[in-house]
């Protein structure tokens, strides 16, 4: 089953505008928008524990541990590199580990035990253009997020009463999810977390 909500993503994009330079500077490395999500989906994740989960045969399995798989596109086809104890990291720290292991994905010296244990997974299909997708659950977690390409598009915006049209660059955010797991209620409450995250980033 997937739910979808848009995220207004101006406060991330303003972030990462204001900082990308300095970022550069100090950790030598372009700060990308995939810490962002990460770090969303991990607030998402302590608030909607249920999420962070997996079918198992002996029932359903609630993970402590945060670790969050990063797909990652190759040219023969998908790998899905671990990112551990996640919500421990800070955006930079994410940032390190978004580009170590992507690299080392695309090189083929990724380890075996980098590839396992992830309790969720993030795959960024808009890097590709794409606006919108029903990604496939990374068996056996409860859930996937999928992230469409972030664009500029016209909403409506509420000040005071009064409404009017602004442009916002928004995204897509789809979240497929394991119905034996996890109900309607509770992923929407989890995709609003991510959502409110993303929109009232600081």
């Amino acid at each position: 089953v997937t739910t979808v909500m848009e995220a207004d993503m101006s406060r991330v994009v303003a972030y990462r505008r204001r900082w990308q330079a300095e970022f550069r500077r100090r950790e030598g490395l372009r700060l990308t928008f995939t810490p962002f999500f990460v770090r969303a989906v991990v607030e998402g994740l302590k608030a909607v524990p249920q999420v962070n989960s997996s079918f198992t045969d002996d029932g359903i399995l609630l993970h402590r541990q945060i670790h969050i798989g990063i797909a990652v596109a190759l040219e023969d086809g998908l790998i899905v590199p671990v990112i551990r104890d996640a919500d421990r990291l800070s955006l930079s720290g994410l940032q390190r580990a978004v580009t170590d292991l992507a690299e080392r994905a695309r090189s083929r010296r990724l380890r075996p035990d980098e590839v396992q244990g992830a309790t969720f997974t993030i795959t960024n299909h808009g890097v590709s253009g794409s606006l919108f997708a029903t990604p496939i659950i990374n068996q056996p977690n409860a859930g996937i997020l999928g992230i469409g390409a972030i664009q500029k598009r016209p909403v409506v915006v509420t000040v005071e009463g009064v409404d009017s049209i602004a442009i916002k660059p928004m995204c897509y955010l789809s979240f497929t999810f394991d119905h034996r797991v996890l109900d309607g209620a509770v992923a929407d409450r989890f995709l609003a977390k991510v959502v409110e995250v993303l929109e009232h980033w600081s």
